[in-house]
């Protein structure tokens, strides 16, 4: 092992050997290089003559770059053209985290890991496998969840998916989350918990959210390491009263020692920028200290280097740059209005009685997203490709289950998809 990763290793053991016990066996062995070729680099920043850098620079000191891109983007070459640093922009990093605190006042002093940038948050979850997923862990995830983590948990770190039922009752079961997440054989339990949820659009009761919590919490006062993913790609997206506006990390940043939680979010669907490819993950665990955290830092951006070296300078600094835009936040609630607007008719919609024989609505209130479960034996499957064939619309099965989403129909439009969904039914009744 690396000397600098049994640096890094000592100082985790030191302020928490739980912490240490939940690292894979890369997260024990990964470190980020300060050695070498950047520890060289930045100790040449300034110099009169620099060889060091594998960038091309200009005979001004500025960055090398085609005059065809100036049009295009009016920034300076500093804010395009650069690596950006394997751990994100550092004042993108600060303003990131103080959105944390302003988004969840719940967290008030708690103390955090500084957020590291990743490549959007499909990568974020990627090196949370990467820092906590060995070969035949667990995972445990409700059972409507999004497809790619079998890809990424699965196919790239070897561990298993376990799933519990997501609802009871028109809520979240927190019985079957309890009991599943007791059920996981070792000394460390890796959960998932995604809200708004991934296809089901459902985020939990402040009720359910305590149970939840408490869930976590008995399991880690026996003695078992849990480490909590969370992954808050469409947070702040609620629409009902009751339901739950905080992060779920809120509620896990300080309860246990052997409580890890690991914030994945980002500006994906909170601000709109799909393609922009930036996210971040924050650490957070009883008693965690700067030292320690920044040791976790120093790892996760170490994983970040080795897979991809670092995240799009130019999407950094378009976000850092917007979010001190004085008419930000209000863009931001225009956007969200209008999602909210379409989450209403669209409840309106499914609530006609003359639907209900054939499909019913699994519990939603937040997000990008719902889902309807086929009645009188129907399949999703069939249901999706008539509705392609004959009524030129487009779905998502997962399971037996269709997926909406809503987010990407106009709202006078939404009616019409409910109504091709319940003749798609129809027809297919009177087919078979």
């Amino acid at each position: 092992m690396d000397a600098q990763a049994l640096a890094l290793n000592e100082i985790i053991l030191k302020n928490n050997p739980a912490l240490f016990e939940m690292l894979s066996e890369r997260g024990k062995n990964i470190f980020f290089p300060k050695l070498g070729i950047l520890a060289q680099s930045a100790q040449a920043k300034g110099k009169k003559i620099n060889a060091t850098i594998g960038e091309g620079v200009d005979d001004d000191g500025s960055p090398m770059h085609l005059p065809e891109f100036d049009k295009y983007v009016n920034l300076p070459a500093g804010n395009i053209f650069p690596y950006a640093p394997s751990f994100g922009k550092p004042e993108l990093r600060t303003a990131w985290k103080q959105t944390i605190y302003k988004k969840n006042p719940s967290l008030g002093d708690t103390v955090i890991s500084n957020p590291i940038a990743t490549n959007g948050l499909t990568h974020g979850i990627s090196m949370a496998g990467y820092m906590f997923a060995d070969e035949g862990d667990t995972i445990l995830l409700s059972n409507h969840y999004w497809e790619n983590y079998n890809l990424i948990f699965e196919n790239n770190y070897g561990a298993k998916v376990k799933t519990f039922e997501l609802f009871a009752d028109g809520g979240f079961n927190t019985a079957d989350f309890s009991a599943q997440l007791n059920a996981v054989e070792g000394d460390k339990v890796i959960t998932l918990l995604n809200f708004p949820n991934n296809p089901a659009g459902y985020t939990p009761l402040t009720s359910e959210i305590e149970a939840i919590t408490a869930s976590i919490k008995a399991v880690a006062d026996k003695g078992k390491k849990v480490i909590v993913l969370i992954d808050d790609a469409y947070f702040g997206l609620v629409y009902e009263d009751g339901v739950f506006t905080e992060s779920i990390f809120t509620k896990l940043a300080s309860l246990s020692e052997n409580v890890l939680a690991v914030k994945l979010d980002g500006p994906t669907k909170e601000d709109y920028v799909w393609g922009f490819r930036v996210g971040f993950i924050s650490y957070a665990i009883k008693g965690g200290d700067a030292a320690l955290y920044e040791a976790l830092e120093n790892k996760t951006a170490g994983a970040v280097r080795g897979n991809i070296s670092n995240i799009s300078q130019l999407s950094q600094s378009l976000l850092y740059l917007t979010y001190s835009e004085p008419t930000y936040e209000a863009s931001k609630k225009a956007k969200f209005d209008k999602l909210k607007s379409r989450y209403e008719t669209l409840k309106i919609e499914l609530s006609k009685p003359e639907y209900a024989a054939y499909f019913r609505s699994l519990p939603f209130n937040s997000g990008y997203f719902m889902c309807v479960e086929p009645l009188k034996g129907l399949n999703a499957e069939a249901i999706r490709k008539h509705l392609l064939e004959k009524y030129d619309t487009g779905v998502i099965v997962l399971g037996n289950v269709v997926r909406l989403a809503f987010s990407a129909v106009p709202q006078s439009v939404l009616p019409q998809l409910v109504e091709n969904i319940y003749l798609a039914c129809k027809d297919l009744e009177k087919a078979s």
